[in-house]
């Protein structure tokens, strides 16, 4: 079905790295979203004012917020897709987090209502009168509401969007709902038990429960969230895949968004390469990063001495040492700078996250060594967090 659907109304539907592919999924995605939703929310709404069930009419009006949901990620993919302008240099890719970000408020103020309406229901129950209709309902809405489920998580996979991944996972959670809602219906239907206040109670603490989990998803990539290590994985391989890069550092990634993806890195390439060479090569990687990951990749050339014997010296006595100190500690960019007095040793210190407070101590150490070693350098550390 997703496939026959993405023939009919998506062109070139096979290139999901073309921001117009990627644009013409997530409104097919919202239209989607909007039909179900509202057929749902009228079947269900019926059947909940004919048995005057609270928790099927909170049922109804769970799908009636996951219309208005998908009205919003449909409003999310079209603005997304504005391109750049003077404000805006890297593009507005981020609607979309922030759509899915609306998504979640509305989740969670409907939730909060259907909390409280179904409490109302505890403390003060009515009779609720069940029928055949009502049970085929909510039957037919679990159906559904698992293919949409399905459905939104193969497009969410096909475009990598955290937006449909989200509207999948709530759809997976309306079906849970929509079950607890109908063992409601049965458990009155035939042993006379009436729980309705509860289990509308029970849907309003799952509605609330997906809007968290929608809400984190979507402000995470928002406030800077850590690159993906597949991605970091493909970029690193990659780049050292060619001959003349010696090793890579400080990769750096920026999400502006679906598609809209800043990479920044330091390569070492030997200083003796001729300079021209070394700038076509790095040229040749950023093109290459490009079309294979859509990632815009900037490439910062770090020439690295071999041939000095008092740099490899040097170098091979500092690794040592940091080596000693903590074997999660990595250095790179080390290069010594020659002055009249005294000579500089300046590189970057990889450190765990847990041990940003112990910089202080970490230099002080090091410089310890040294001396103890009888070698009078000043060094210059510039630390740096790595998980």
């Amino acid at each position: 079905m997703t496939e026959l659907l993405l023939r009919l109304f998506v062109r070139d539907y096979q290139n999901c790295q073309s921001p117009s592919v990627h644009s013409a999924i997530g409104k097919l995605a919202g239209i989607t979203g909007i039909l179900c939703n509202i057929l749902l929310f009228c079947g269900k709404l019926a059947a909940g004012v004919l048995s005057g069930s609270v928790s099927v009419i909170a049922d109804a009006v769970n799908n009636l917020s996951d219309a208005s949901s998908s009205l919003v990620t449909l409003l999310g993919f079209r603005m997304a897709q504005q391109p750049a302008d003077r404000d805006h240099p890297y593009g507005h890719a981020r609607y979309e987090y922030i759509s899915g970000l609306v998504v979640a408020a509305l989740i969670l103020l409907i939730g909060a209502d259907l909390a409280k309406s179904s409490a109302g229901k505890i403390l003060h129950p009515s009779e609720v009168e069940f029928s055949a209709v009502t049970i085929i309902i909510l039957l037919c809405s679990i159906a559904v509401k698992i293919w949409m489920s399905v459905f939104f998580a193969s497009l969410g996979r096909r475009i990598d969007s955290t937006t449909l991944r989200a509207t999948s996972v709530d759809s997976r959670n309306d079906v849970v709902a929509s079950a607890a809602v109908l063992a409601g219906c049965l458990a009155g239907y035939f042993f006379d038990i009436n729980i309705d206040g509860f289990v509308g109670l029970a849907v309003a603490v799952f509605i609330l429960y997906s809007g968290v989990s929608i809400a984190k998803e979507t402000i995470s990539p928002l406030l800077g969230q850590r690159a993906d290590p597949g991605l970091v994985e493909h970029i690193s391989n990659l780049v050292l895949s060619h001959d003349k890069i010696l090793g890579i550092h400080d990769l750096l990634v920026h999400d502006y968004g679906p598609g809209q993806c800043f990479a920044s890195l330091h390569a070492e390439l030997s200083a003796e390469e001729d300079p021209l060479v070394c700038h076509d090569i790095i040229d040749e990687i950023e093109c290459e990063v490009l079309e294979k990951l859509n990632v815009h990749l900037v490439i910062h050339y770090d020439p690295v001495l071999l041939d000095d014997e008092e740099w490899n010296e040097m170098h091979r006595i500092v690794e040592e040492i940091i080596r000693s100190l903590d074997p999660r500690l990595s250095m790179h960019d080390f290069r010594m700078v020659r002055g009249a007095k005294q000579t500089k040793l300046v590189f970057d210190l990889a450190i765990p996250y847990s041990m940003t407070k112990q910089c202080r101590r970490l230099k002080d150490r090091i410089d310890e060594e040294l001396a103890r070693r009888g070698k009078k350098y000043l060094t210059v550390i510039r630390f740096d967090g790595k998980d």
